[in-house]
């Protein structure tokens, strides 16, 4: 999993945390966490997106694009 620390991102009462797996046949899978709350009530919801990217960093540009468009409507 392809994760830098410094890619969390605050947007209002949510972080965003963009991540890129590695396929087992090659290619990439773009993630994303989102996460609110505190302690016992924090929530995190993690997505996984359809398309294949052929780069960790093409993936996560695609996963912090979504995840930040995600944050901003709700």
């Amino acid at each position: 999993m392809h994760n830098n620390k410094n890619t969390n991102i605050e947007v209002g009462r949510f972080l965003v945390s963009p991540m890129a797996q590695a396929r087992e046949g090659g290619g990439f899978d773009a993630l994303v966490s989102i996460r609110s709350g505190r302690g016992m009530a924090s929530v995190d919801r993690v997505m996984r997106f359809t398309p294949q990217f052929r780069s960790p960093q093409a993936a996560l540009c695609y996963a912090k694009a979504e995840g930040l468009a995600w944050a901003h409507c709700h």
